[in-house]
């Protein structure tokens, strides 16, 4: 049996529909620099259709509070596909909205909802350089993408998980255990449970001032 090695270089085209929130007095003060928040959503707004993105989380509040001041990605997943399948589409996203937009590129805050909330965990971790604080809502991590260990590279990144305490959909125990295991390897980690949450922990976090306030509170060195 002779031992052989296949080796070929393709092109590959990365294409993602997203929506776009600018504030409302963007561009009115050409120094300015902005705060971006990358927004992943959950399963349910998979698909083609990207108006669908608009249904949950910060686009929805975006898009009902045109002054919301964060520029804001919020990607769309295509179907039968996740967060990590897409996670050089999301890097070249960033790039090209970080390039031509006046984001400050010290302050990406990353956040994701269900399978965003997973895209999150993963994407922080893998790309912990890229943002400067994290915020994974009703989320975990697969042990097929190294997790719960690979949640560790998100040691020097602030994260800020939230979850429904009776979430039938994704169980508190999979923000429990990546936050344990961050914990151990020093990272800067805190869990808010909602005694009385079900699956839908985002609205209420999303609504809470104090997470755009913590966001801002966290800069990455330039």
């Amino acid at each position: 049996m002779q031992q052989k090695i296949f080796e070929v270089q393709t092109a590959k085209t990365l294409r993602l529909g997203y929506l776009l929130h600018l504030p409302t007095s963007y561009g009115q003060d050409p120094d300015q620099r902005w705060p971006l928040i990358l927004f992943l959503h959950g399963y349910g707004e998979s698909g083609d259709q990207v108006a669908a993105v608009l249904k949950h989380g910060i686009p929805k509040i975006a898009a009902q509070q045109p002054d919301f001041p964060f520029i804001v990605i919020a990607p769309q997943c295509p179907w039968h596909t996740w967060w990590p399948e897409v996670a050089d589409s999301l890097d070249a996203l960033l790039d090209q909205v970080t390039a031509t937009y006046a984001v400050d590129p010290t302050r990406v805050y990353l956040t994701g909802i269900s399978m965003g909330g997973y895209g999150a965990w993963y994407l922080g971790a893998t790309r912990p350089q890229r943002f400067a604080a994290v915020a994974p809502i009703c989320g975990g991590g697969y042990w097929f993408h190294g997790f719960p260990q690979q949640v560790c590279g998100l040691k020097d990144t602030p994260v800020w998980a939230f979850h429904g305490a009776k979430d039938p959909v994704v169980p508190l125990a999979a923000s429990e255990e990546l936050v344990e295991t961050l914990q151990a390897c020093g990272g800067d980690v805190q869990l808010t449970i909602y005694p009385e949450a079900t699956h839908d922990s985002w609205t209420a976090t999303y609504e809470n001032p104090a997470l755009y306030t913590w966001f801002l509170q966290h800069q990455r060195p330039v």
